[in-house]
């Protein structure tokens, strides 16, 4: 059994014990426990920067279904599905010495990255894509990391009702090599169900991780007082917040 495997069934009974047991404060300690285990576990077998495993062209899958939002019901965003995104802008700040507001040009003419890898999610389902778009690395490297930041808050264009989604990752993952901001999947523009125009992609991480519908992204030094201080939209209702496989 593939290592990734186990990593993603731990994952995955970590994030199911959260939801379908009742949190008793001995129990919530025991999960963030695992949790911590979890982490420590994936960075020590294969280091902190190791690759998740990359799949050929033969292996990309049919079809790649969207999870969680599959559209955005907003008439701004509609606005601009209409207009291409020709007026998208991916907006970089908190603690950076420089903030950005990127176009998709300006997204698209910075070093590309394509892999091809498997998206794994927390429903039981996993899906191979081929994703393409620069590193989330080179991106902070330009806006200009301050000594303080420990996280990176990406912000998001969906909601569920009135909750704006979100997630959030740190330092380790944000810089790893296969972390990248996609504006295209298997060779096309990001269809609206796969979180057009950008998304996340952490690949070492279960797929709730990788925000679609991205509008910003924010460098801060705590998760506290961001929703409910979880770290993402689903991290608020009791998922883990590392779910690295």
């Amino acid at each position: 059994m593939e290592r990734r495997n186990v990593l993603v069934g731990l994952a995955a009974f970590i994030t199911a014990g959260c939801t379908k047991i009742s949190k008793s404060e001995t129990f919530t300690g025991l999960v963030d426990g695992a949790e911590k285990l979890h982490k420590g576990a994936q960075r020590m077998l294969g280091g902190a920067q190791a690759l998740a495993r990359e799949y050929t062209l033969a292996d990309i899958s049919p079809s790649f279904r969207g999870n969680g939002n599959t559209e955005v019901d907003s008439d701004d965003y509609r606005a601009h599905l209409a207009a291409g995104f020709a007026d998208w802008r991916l907006n970089v700040g908190g603690l950076v010495e420089r903030p950005l507001s990127l176009t998709l040009e300006d997204v698209r003419a910075l070093p590309q990255r394509t892999q091809i890898t498997r998206h794994d999610c927390v429903e039981g389902w996993s899906a191979i894509g081929q994703w393409t778009g620069p590193q989330l690395s080179a991106i902070l490297e330009q806006a200009g990391l301050k000594p303080e930041a420990r996280y990176i808050v990406f912000r998001c264009a969906d909601s569920f009702g009135d909750t704006p989604y979100y997630e959030s990752c740190d330092l380790n993952d944000a810089m790893h090599p296969q972390t990248i901001v996609a504006h295209q999947l298997n060779g096309e523009a990001l269809p609206v169900a796969n979180g057009a125009p950008l998304r996340m992609r952490i690949e070492r991480q279960l797929g709730y991780k990788h925000a679609k519908y991205l509008t910003a992204i924010e460098a801060v030094d705590t998760l506290e007082g961001i929703g409910n201080g979880g770290g993402g939209y689903w991290e608020d209702k009791g998922y883990q917040w590392y779910a690295g496989v």
